[in-house]
């Protein structure tokens, strides 16, 4: 790879799984096997046959995608040999995202993580089960004319993804108020997103407690590579502040957009994606046209 300018890797969550994930890669290299058994031993499920096989319905319910996301991310991490070549200043996951990023800066093992992201998304379904909620993306309007309907509709901005692309979290029949309210705004489309609950947002508090009772059983290691955190679009090294900054993104916005621009204005030129999918490949794209990004599934630009 020629460098030009700082290298960050990136690290995608929810929404970016898809059936057979992961495949390729598990036939082609004893490595990447051996992370899935890993898996398997920490979560006690054939997560290679989740992944693998699904079915989609299972594979996208909270509690299965958050691990199996990871576990693929990771099995990326240690194989593509294009890493090999790149040193990243800063590393940065989007919501999920974060605990793989994590694993990569070395805060926590992989199995430690594995164990976090499951009860994560447990926490997060059961919290969904509690108050009915939901997310929706909204297409075509500013932060400002976001903010506006989420004022009006009783809802939240969940996710700040990039230009023109803004997740909205709340419950349900204030998500459809806001639906029809970011129409009558000039919304190009909207789309309700296949989760179980309002992620994001203060409908998760009821996790954030046992969330931080589940991260007491591990010990954190400061970060040997900045992690530019989900919540303030700030770099974060010292293991408390991490800590804090995994209960924090639960109830609040992720600003996807805000540490992409941080990590430009620090240098930053290449980003490398490394998990399943192109969701983070094309966001960046849409915050900066220049930046170079390339995803370790093929290499290309």
């Amino acid at each position: 790879m020629n460098d030009v300018g700082r290298v960050a890797f990136v690290f995608p969550g929810q929404g970016s799984q898809a059936v057979g994930m992961g495949r390729d890669l598990y036939n082609e290299s004893a490595t990447a096997r051996s992370v899935f058994e890993e898996a398997n031993e920490v979560l006690g499920v054939d997560i290679a046959h989740l992944c693998f096989d699904g079915p989609e319905d299972v594979l996208r319910q909270t509690i299965n995608a958050q691990p199996a996301i990871l576990t693929v991310s990771v099995a990326y991490l240690r194989t593509s040999p294009i890493l090999d070549t790149a040193t990243p200043s800063y590393v940065a996951g989007h919501s999920l995202g974060e605990y793989t990023a994590l694993t990569a800066a070395g805060v926590l093992s992989f199995r430690e993580a594995l164990w976090l992201a499951r009860e994560r998304g447990r926490l997060m379904h059961q919290a969904g089960e509690q108050t009915a909620g939901g997310m929706v993306a909204i297409l075509g309007l500013d932060e400002p004319a976001v903010k506006d309907v989420c004022r009006r509709s009783g809802t939240q901005i969940a996710n700040l993804n990039c230009p023109g692309q803004v997740a909205v979290s709340g419950p349900l029949d204030r998500l459809d108020e806001a639906m029809q309210m970011a129409k009558e705004a000039g919304a190009y489309r909207v789309v309700p997103l296949q989760v179980s609950g309002a992620f994001h947002s203060p409908l998760m508090a009821s996790a954030v407690a046992a969330m931080d009772k589940a991260m007491s059983k591990m010990v954190f290691s400061d970060a040997s590579i900045p992690i530019v955190a989900n919540t303030t679009a700030q770099p974060l090294t010292s293991a408390a502040d991490l800590k804090q900054e995994l209960l924090q993104q639960l109830c609040n916005c992720v600003k996807w957009q805000s540490s992409v621009e941080f990590m430009i204005a620090q240098g930053v030129s290449t980003f490398i994606e490394v998990g399943p999918g192109r969701v983070l490949t094309g966001l960046i794209k849409r915050i900066d046209k220049d930046a170079q990004t390339i995803h370790v599934d093929s290499n290309r630009t």
